[in-house]
């Protein structure tokens, strides 16, 4: 999962929508302050070591003793987390059950190389939740998201395990989790190679202008045509969100339609190109250009064959 960084946005194109650490554990009760020796025979001094059966409050006195109406005095701890509430997060971080044949070994190299960091049983574990979530995410995203946050309790200072997260957490449809995933992993390591997906986060949770904003970021100037082709049909994808057809159209026309390129990221700009044109009302050259599609889709990454075989039938 996380060897492909470009993970294809826009899920729904095809049918023309949307292509800690733990806290410090506090001093018990902290030291007492100095206090004077007494002498031999009497009682210590205030603030002294107290008499057996309390702790120094901050007064420098004892502190109450049980009774289920006695007062904490030490605050640092923190408000107790509600039961089921631990029981959740210790869920998450157990995770699901790994199968017995993922051993961690399977990871690429180079991720494998960023967990050296952490302890040799520890990163074991992370990369096993890791190899199972690349395994699960085309046939199964939401067991991929819930393996990717296993990895994230573990290591969540880890820019390649929040990357992971947010890829997972897109391709099971939780765009807010995956936008912050997101965020933070571009934040640890600067790649904007998550872009796309960011901004197809955006126009899932109804914010177009956002998407649109994130398309015109200067680095995407510098993406391979993939990265670039998708941020195309992202960008578009919001303009017709804001029923903006003709800048959307004219947003995919501005990209290689005519490329003799076979690749797939061709193949999905011709689509979007094609769904467009019929979603403004564009049917002639939205069949001509379902046929295109279809021309190169030797993969069948698309349904161009069906919907151009509809409108056929429509226009008679």
């Amino acid at each position: 999962m996380t060897q492909d960084r470009a993970r294809r946005p826009g899920r729904d194109d095809r049918r023309g929508g949307a292509p800690g650490a733990r806290g410090s554990r506090p001093e018990r009760g902290g030291k007492p302050e100095r206090g004077g020796k007494p002498e031999r025979g009497g009682k210590p001094e205030r603030g002294g070591r107290p008499e057996r059966g309390g702790k120094p409050d901050a007064r420098g006195g004892q502190e109450r003793r049980g009774g289920p109406g006695a007062r904490r005095t030490d605050d640092r701890r923190g408000p107790r987390r509600d039961p089921e509430q631990r029981s959740a997060d210790q869920a998450a971080y157990d995770g699901p059950e790994l199968p017995s044949d993922v051993t961690g070994d399977e990871l690429d190299p180079s991720i494998r190389n960023q967990l050296k960091g952490l302890p040799e049983k520890l990163a074991a574990r992370v990369a096993r939740h890791l190899v199972a979530a690349g395994r699960a995410i085309d046939d199964d995203p939401e067991l991929a998201y819930q393996h990717t946050k296993a990895a994230r309790a573990r290591a969540a200072r880890l820019a390649v395990v929040r990357e992971a997260a947010g890829e997972a957490a897109y391709a099971a449809g939780h765009y807010a989790e995956a936008l912050a995933e997101l965020r933070a992993a571009k934040r640890m390591n600067g790649v904007t190679a998550y872009l796309p997906i960011m901004a197809d986060c955006h126009r899932a949770m109804g914010n177009p202008e956002q998407a649109i904003k994130l398309a015109k970021s200067p680095s995407v100037a510098n993406f391979a045509p993939e990265a670039k082709a998708e941020m195309t049909i992202v960008e578009a994808g919001a303009r017709r969100d804001m029923k903006q057809f003709d800048a959307a159209l004219r947003t995919l026309e501005m990209a290689p339609l005519n490329s003799k390129n076979r690749a797939p990221w061709v193949v999905r700009l011709r689509y979007a190109y094609a769904d467009t044109l019929e979603a403004a009302g564009r049917d002639q050259d939205a069949l001509a250009w379902f046929h295109r599609t279809y021309a190169i889709d030797s993969e069948q990454l698309t349904d161009a064959a069906e919907r151009a075989e509809a409108l056929e039938g429509r226009l008679g």
